[in-house]
């Protein structure tokens, strides 16, 4: 296995937009673009349409606009948009349609580089010599993402391989982006009712460095294969290369989740859910690490029925595995025990100080989230996922009031949004899975 950490870093600037300024005028654009259309809204009212109609125009164009911004500009708005992307499930069916299909081209489609910015980046990573490391290497790429893209080769050895190449000027890009969309936060909020935006980007820019670097994504995917090597589930790529900005592995083929989600049958997207849970909840316990970028562009169903997994440039350490009290929670909720569930929460820091909570209430917020381990099997719906959205962000009811009143530690975030985006892609598979099952098996606490 080869390994090329003393490369120099590439110190180009991004090619689409060149300027920080450019790619700054372009989200600028968003909140003036989308209240210019509601004032023509507002006008169309005035001459007749109904607020059904204007309400569907404004919000398919809005979709429009943020696809257009987002998709063209790489970067930290691409990563946004593919985070948002997981939880289209949670937008109500009057605004989804729209929302749907802009954010789901996000999550694998973006602006290439030319061949000759890629060729430049592989010889300052993998040296001047870097033909000689492949038998064949396709100058068109095959995916493009939020901070590179993926071009299919073959190394010299024989092996398939998948190369990802790290936008030039990425890190300027994302980095200008993030402060950016956090100033429009409150925006992109009203677009994606029941979404906590504002902590999405907190956690993109927190986790940024982490991922701009290739050499931790191979040390963790590294991990992973090795854990589920030989898995008759799951299938991880090995690690072939890598430098700080190129990545190759083994090359993964199958149906991506995408396809799976538009057009799948029932017992497809019934076992590609089931999958995927085992996958979320046993790699704590098997990896000690939790893959943290639940998009339906890093997984495929590969034609052995295996779930292959990719892209691991985001992933939380969990040395003692997943806390055993979480899952202690978790079934105190679903036996009802609001006395001891509520003992809990505030002995683990999930009550804030001074807050004067019922039991009771706590309990029935917390309660609709543990429906999908109530029974044996449970089907994922959008229409599920939605009623949770609404009831926690509705300011008029009380889950509304008791949510802003418990606490999520730091050290749960990431955990708590990698489950939540986990749960909207089975929403968006409409899979029905032995989810009890799974936790029974692999979350510490839930069956004692």
């Amino acid at each position: 296995m080869t390994d090329f950490r003393d490369r120099t870093e590439d110190r180009d600037t991004p090619d689409i937009p060149r300027t920080t300024a450019a790619r700054t005028a372009k989200l600028a654009s968003l909140p003036l673009g989308i209240a210019g259309r509601a004032v023509g809204a507002w006008g169309r009212r005035l001459t007749g349409q109904s607020a059904e109609e204007v309400n569907a125009t404004l919000a398919a164009k809005a979709a429009e606009q943020l696809f257009e911004v987002l998709g063209t500009l790489k970067g930290g708005a691409m990563k946004f948009g593919q985070t948002l992307s997981v939880f289209e499930a949670a937008v109500p069916d009057e605004m989804a349609a729209p929302y749907r299909d802009a954010l789901t081209k996000l999550q694998s489609s973006a602006p290439a580089m030319s061949t000759r910015q890629v060729h430049r980046v592989l010889a300052e990573q993998l040296g001047r010599s870097w033909r000689e490391r492949f038998h064949d290497f396709d100058d068109a790429p095959t995916a493009a993402a939020s901070i590179g893209q993926v071009h299919r080769a073959v190394w010299h050895d024989g092996r398939e391989v998948a190369v990802k190449v790290q936008y030039p000027g990425a890190d300027e890009a994302l980095r200008s982006d993030l402060r950016q969309l956090q100033r429009f936060s409150r925006l992109f909020q009203a677009l994606m009712p029941g979404t906590e935006v504002k902590p999405l980007l907190v956690e993109l820019a927190a986790r940024m460095d982490e991922e701009l670097d290739y050499r931790g994504e191979a040390d963790s995917q590294r991990a992973f294969a090795k854990a589920f090597e030989g898995d008759e589930q799951v299938f991880v790529p090995r690690v072939v290369a890598s430098a700080p900005k190129v990545l190759v592995t083994e090359w993964a083929a199958g149906t991506p989740l995408a396809k799976i989600i538009s057009g799948g049958d029932t017992a497809t997207r019934n076992e590609v859910g089931r999958l995927l849970a085992e996958f979320h909840y046993s790699s704590p316990s098997r990896v000690r690490l939790l893959h943290s970028d639940p998009h339906p562009g890093n997984f495929l169903l590969l034609d052995d029925g295996r779930l292959g997994v990719i892209d691991f440039g985001a992933v939380a350490r969990l040395p003692q595995g997943i806390p055993h009290h979480l899952g202690e929670m978790t079934r105190l909720a679903l036996e009802g025990r609001s006395t001891e569930l509520m003992r809990s929460l505030r002995d683990n820091g999930f009550v804030r100080d001074g807050s004067a909570l019922r039991p009771d209430d706590v309990l029935a917020y917390l309660a609709p989230f543990t429906e999908p381990l109530a029974t044996e099997r449970f089907h994922f719906t959008r229409a599920w996922m939605q009623r949770q959205a609404m009831r926690v962000s509705d300011a008029r009811g009380q889950d509304f009031r008791i949510g802003r009143s418990l606490n999520l530690p730091p050290e749960y975030l990431l955990i708590h949004r990698v489950t939540a985006g986990s749960t909207g892609i089975l929403c968006q598979l409409d899979a029905e899975i032995p989810a009890r099952a799974i936790v029974r098996h692999w979350q510490p606490g839930f069956a004692d």
